[in-house]
């Protein structure tokens, strides 16, 4: 009999997922570590790979599905000499479900459907089966629709004058119909909210809706939780980078043989590290009733990718070679835009780094990334003039901004982590004795 492949669980905290993209297709034959999908979660799209060796006989889920939780049959494989005819037997418990929900939007389009659809259904399908049904016949706008339930009005009387013939409020002028007042009343409430999600706003001007990934989504659930649940602090220094500039020269030029090219992220990366385990007070994360204190420093590195943000991981990075963190850093960087990260190489993490310097930013204050303590924020190093030995120069110079967990970090340890980087970084000697 041939056996159900199920949407993994492909990080710790996954529980549904987006089936991207088959990379098989019904008939072939894989074996052990053969990549059979792409999966969207909710950080990266991820290669799932085949443990043992069959034909694909049955696709049950197709590519580009959204919400496939975890532990759904999304194929069918048959080992060797195993027969396929159960494999179409199968997934007939898969095609039910849609057949039964067809006849809710099909009836109610011949026009006599609505009334035994309400009672065969659960509360919210009366919602949800007329703004499909009339969704499919007249184009509406979702305030035109509603100010038409409420008012008895019958869309398919009007003529849209929107984009592409869509009718607007402008379209319901003083038109009324009492055809059907008693059925509207209920209708008015059920609507309204199921349409709010899909259009938040009434607009005519032309546009484009693009839907959110998972990545998207969970950027968007998570810096929205982090704003609201941690009270940040913000503390700013400008540091110079002189002195830096000239060491990470040096250092290049003694390393090009290596292969290697240090860049300013990673020395910072490194003086980030150094300064956490200086003032721990800082490396730490809010718990609830608990503190937990680190005595190593991961630092999460912000990563613009396709789509979104990704924080790979430098562990340990206090005790790493600035030339190790720079080749870790750079093999971190390409997978993450290549969607090919490891779960454990951006989940965890003990404060991040978050550069925008090469965007010319000056400064900017970041959202601290929960349950981390604090975040870095490098704002774009510049000539400006600057005092140095109470003399008036000009110097190359950056403002950095620390973000921190209030609840967790008092501001006196703030400004002591604060003052740590960017003495580790003017006197930049120190990240490498």
């Amino acid at each position: 009999m041939p056996t159900e492949l199920k949407m993994p669980a492909l990080s710790p905290t996954m529980e549904e997922g987006t089936l991207a993209k088959w990379l098989v297709k019904e008939g072939d034959v894989v074996k052990s570590g053969d990549l059979l999908a792409e999966i969207e979660t909710d950080k990266a799209t991820m290669e799932f790979e085949a443990v043992d060796e069959g034909t694909v006989v049955k696709i049950l889920v197709a590519e580009g599905s959204d919400g496939v939780k975890v532990g759904t049959a999304i194929a069918l494989i048959a080992g060797e000499g195993e027969s396929t005819d159960a494999a179409a037997a199968a997934p007939a418990p898969e095609a039910k479900a849609p057949q039964e929900k067809a006849p809710e939007p099909a009836s109610p389009a011949k026009g006599g459907g609505e009334t035994p659809a309400a009672p065969s259904a659960p509360v919210p399908a009366p919602a949800v089966a007329p703004q499909a049904q009339s969704g499919d016949r007249i184009k509406a706008s979702p305030l035109a629709r509603r100010l038409a339930e409420a008012q008895g009005i019958d869309l398919a009387s009007l003529t849209g004058s929107g984009p592409g013939g869509r009718i607007v409020r402008a379209d319901l002028g003083s038109a009324a119909g009492g055809a059907r007042p008693a059925a509207a009343a209920p209708q008015v409430a059920a609507p309204a909210p199921a349409a709010a999600p899909a259009s938040p706003f009434e607009t005519d001007i032309p546009h484009e809706a693009v839907k959110l990934s998972n990545m998207r989504k969970t950027i968007a659930r998570r810096l929205t939780e982090s704003k609201q649940q941690i009270p940040h602090i913000y503390l700013t220094v400008d540091i110079q980078l002189d002195a830096l500039l000239k060491l990470r020269g040096e250092l290049n030029a003694s390393l090009a043989a290596r292969g290697v090219k240090l860049s300013v992220n990673d020395m910072l990366i490194k003086a980030l590290a150094l300064a956490l385990i200086e003032v721990p007070e800082c490396n730490v994360s809010f718990a609830g009733d608990q503190l937990i204190k680190y005595s190593r420093a991961d630092i999460s590195v912000a990563v613009s990718i396709e789509g979104g943000l990704i924080t790979p991981i430098v562990a340990g990075a206090n005790a790493k070679a600035i030339s190790a963190i720079s080749t870790e850093m750079t093999d971190l960087a390409t997978r993450a835009k290549a969607g090919k990260l490891q779960p454990a190489e951006y989940q965890g993490g003990t404060a991040s780094i978050s550069n925008m310097g090469m965007f010319g930013i000056k400064q900017f204050d970041a959202v601290i990334n929960p349950p981390q303590g604090m975040i870095m924020a490098i704002g774009a190093g510049e000539k400006r003039p600057y005092v140095v030995n109470d003399a008036l120069t000009v110097a190359t110079v950056m403002s950095a901004t620390g973000s921190f967990d209030h609840r967790a970090i008092d501001g006196a340890d703030g400004a002591r982590l604060m003052k740590a980087f960017k003495a580790l970084v003017e006197a930049p000697l120190g990240l490498v004795a």
